[in-house]
């Protein structure tokens, strides 16, 4: 459907072709009908590979604060559980930390909200510093607080706050993180350079787990409930500093700087404007509801699975399986770095093959997989634990790989920290960060163990109806952004087959003017 810019664009174009026929020499044929703008070798991204490497490391660095942090909670619960409730049954306990985890996400969407407008406003860069130390600082906050034998139950309330504030600024660093990767990184290797932030997650969340392990092991599950469970929350504060270093010395995307650089000259035509310049979120729901929909739904998939492994297992493996908390704690971190080694590989399957079929192994994985791997935990043994989880970790490593690439595609550049900022923390506010909360609950309900099992089959059923309706954007430029990549030579070829190129959609592109020009005249039938 032609937009009132397109429109527009024709007249003009119609008005200037008209014009330029009254004035061709005697003997030249009739020009063609107007075509949109071609695409030139300048209007070609050429990526920095360096400047891409500091990027990507300085997003990464964020996206492991957030997991460590997500990996010490959640390995900490049992832990936790008397220092903030000792009056409370040990049911009671774990069901109000993973409650307070829980509360982390619900906050996450306003974080969302107000990151992601930020960095549709002024800049990717500036806020994801932002984001990176509130995260750092209220996580060094928990590892301050006293304990209930201090202030009673006001020691409760305050981890409820810290969590909320964690969760606040939690809800700009993945939509932003992958909004920059994104941006940064060329069309044809977009998938794999997204996937180095999911393969920081996990190892941030192994390494927050190996650290409460290596505690649980030196100094006894005694000082750990005394003192021992604040050390990791205290390591935050240093490696946020460092981290936060890192993150400073990247610059602004080139795919958002040019969007900021057209706004001020598009903003002049009201048509034109109005679909380059950034929405608020009202308008961001309002404009693309249809992406929001369908990605918050992927990621419920991805994020219940994903959940699922990393904060609920150890309470689960504890609580319902028998194991102490510190190989409850063990048996996961073996898989979780298998699996952080073997998620960039998958985002490189997507690039080749593209992200919906990577996305259907996923979700069928899931569905498949589901019950056995519970069957397997279910024996009790070693070895039979590890091959359960295992089990869960395989559809992972296919669903987390792809939504860092796969999301922020189903954006245009001006709106798109935003439209990810609102997707993908509703979703996981409401579906992910949940699951340990629900699934213990439900298990708690219905006193069976399978209940996680028939929740990740559940969710990843209405998943794949969603990349059903998924469009492919492997190898594609982002919706409103010029084309990224790697080479000058691959640029001049990207131009020379622009008219066969079935990957290249001129009507997605910003070009600066906006506007139609006249075809070429036949040269054959036009004097010298």
């Amino acid at each position: 459907m032609p937009t009132d810019r397109s429109i527009t664009d024709s007249s003009a174009g119609a008005r200037n072709a008209a014009a330029t026929s009254k004035t061709a020499p005697r003997g030249a044929s009739r020009l063609k009908l107007p075509t949109r703008r071609r695409l030139k070798v300048s209007d070609v991204n050429v990526v920095d590979q360096p400047m891409l490497k500091k990027a990507l490391g300085g997003t990464i660095v964020g996206n492991t604060m957030e997991w460590y942090d997500v990996g010490v909670f959640g390995y900490l619960i049992t832990t936790m559980g008397p220092v903030f409730l000792p009056e409370a049954d040990k049911a009671v306990q774990t069901l109000f930390l993973l409650g307070t985890f829980a509360a982390t996400f619900v906050a996450r969407p306003l974080g969302g909200v107000v990151f992601g407008w930020l960095g549709d406003k002024v800049g990717r860069q500036k806020v994801l510093a932002t984001t990176l130390l509130l995260m750092a600082a209220s996580t060094f906050a928990v590892g301050l607080l006293p304990g209930y034998a201090q202030i009673g139950i006001w020691a409760a309330v305050l981890l409820v706050i810290l969590k909320l504030v964690q969760g606040f600024s939690t809800g700009g660093e993945y939509a932003g993180a992958t909004t920059f990767v994104s941006e940064y990184a060329p069309d044809k290797r977009r998938g794999f350079f997204a996937s180095f932030l999911d393969m920081g997650s996990y190892i941030g969340f192994a390494l927050g787990a190996a650290l409460v392990s290596i505690l649980q092991l030196t100094i006894g599950q005694s000082a750990m409930e005394d003192w021992g469970w604040r050390l990791p929350f205290l390591l935050a504060g240093p490696l946020g500093v460092i981290a936060v270093y890192f993150r400073s010395k990247i610059e602004e995307s080139p795919q958002f700087q040019a969007t900021l650089d057209a706004q001020e000259a598009l903003a002049a035509d009201a048509a034109a404007g109005d679909a380059a310049v950034a929405k608020g979120p009202i308008g961001i729901v309002k404009a693309y509801w249809r992406q929001i929909i369908l990605a918050m739904i992927l990621a419920a998939a991805a994020n219940t699975v994903g959940y699922m492994l990393t904060s609920y297992m150890p309470t689960y493996l504890t609580e319902s399986k028998g194991y102490d908390p510190v190989h409850g704690t063990l048996l996961t971190i073996p898989v979780l770095v298998v699996m952080a080694v073997c998620i960039p590989l998958t985002g490189k399957l997507s690039d080749r093959i593209g992200r919906r079929p990577v996305l259907w192994i996923g979700a069928i994985s899931t569905v498949v997989f589901a019950i056995p791997a519970f069957l397997l935990i279910g024996i009790g043994d070693i070895w039979s634990t590890l091959a359960g989880l295992a089990l869960i970790a395989f559809p992972v490593t296919f669903y987390v790989a792809n939504l860092a690439s796969a999301l922020p595609a189903l954006f245009p550049t001006s709106s798109r920290y935003g439209g990810m900022g609102i997707a993908y923390n509703f979703s996981v506010a409401i579906f992910g960060g949940t699951t340990p909360f629900i699934v213990a609950a439900l298990i708690q309900g219905t006193g069976n163990d399978m209940m996680p099992a028939y929740y990740l089959m559940g969710t990843s059923v209405v998943g794949a109806i969603a990349i059903y309706f998924l469009r492919e954007s492997a190898q594609r430029p982002l919706p409103g952004s010029m084309p990224s990549v790697d080479t000058q030579a691959e640029a001049r070829e990207l131009v020379a087959t622009q008219d066969t190129n079935p990957l290249i959609d001129l009507d997605e592109m910003p070009f600066d003017d906006g506007t139609l020009v006249a075809a070429e005249p036949d040269r054959e039938h036009v004097p010298a």
